[in-house]
Formats: C-alpha cells, structure tokens, sequence
C-alpha cells in the first residue's frame, strides 16, 4: 500500500489535533482562569457567583434513580439489533417474537419489582 492510502486518516488525525489544541488555548486565553481575571479557583456557574457551599449532598434517591434509568436504557438499547434482523429472522422462518416479547417481559417484570419495593418513590 502506499502513503497515500493513510493521507486522509492523517489528515483527520491531524485536524482533530488542532482543534483540541485551539480550544484548550482559547480556554486559557479568555477562560474564568486566564491572567488577568479577578476570579481564580472560584466556583462559577451561569455568570453568576455561587452562594453557599457548592459541595451539596445528593439524596441516595437520586443516585438510585440514575442506576434505574441507565439499567433499563442499557436492557432497552438490545432490542435495537432485534429490530435491524427481524426481517432477515422472517425470510429466513425463524421465529424471533417469542424470545423478544420473553425479554420484555423480564423487562417488564424487573421494573414493577422495583416499583414494589419502592425504588422509584421520593418520598418514604
């Protein structure tokens, strides 16, 4: 092969250097921390100071929700594939709605358990 079958990967390779090198320059240059600001290691959020402490302290609630929503969005992101084959399962004869319809009913199974134990209430 020759050099020239690479340029294009060098090219991007070399494009996506540059842009991260601008940017961190920008950041520097005109950032919350460049030299000339008055504000330095200061909490900063909407351009406008923060008041209180800024290490608050999340209800478990919240992380136990976040851990729901990513485990259903992760078992959900599988019947993607189902969908893209399901025509060649057709031609093909073979029977794929039953264990499809067996994982959304695991699924289904899974979340009215975390209904019953009250994973998803706010308040106790």
């Amino acid at each position: 092969m020759s050099c020239a079958a690479y340029l294009p990967f060098l090219v991007q390779i070399l494009l996506a250097a540059v842009i991260t090198g601008g940017v961190i320059a920008a950041s520097h240059l005109f950032g919350q921390r460049a030299a000339g600001g008055r504000i330095k290691d200061a909490a900063y959020e909407c351009g406008i100071p923060s008041e209180g402490s800024t290490h608050t302290r999340f209800a478990v609630q919240f992380y136990v929700t976040a851990m729901l929503f990513i485990l259903f969005d992760i078992e959900v992101v599988f019947l993607i594939p189902w969908v893209f084959v399901y025509r060649d399962f057709l031609a093909q004869h073979i029977a794929i709605l039953t264990p499809m319809l067996f994982f959304l009913g695991v699924l289904v199974l899974g979340l009215l358990y975390e209904v019953k134990q009250g994973a998803l209430a706010w308040e106790k």
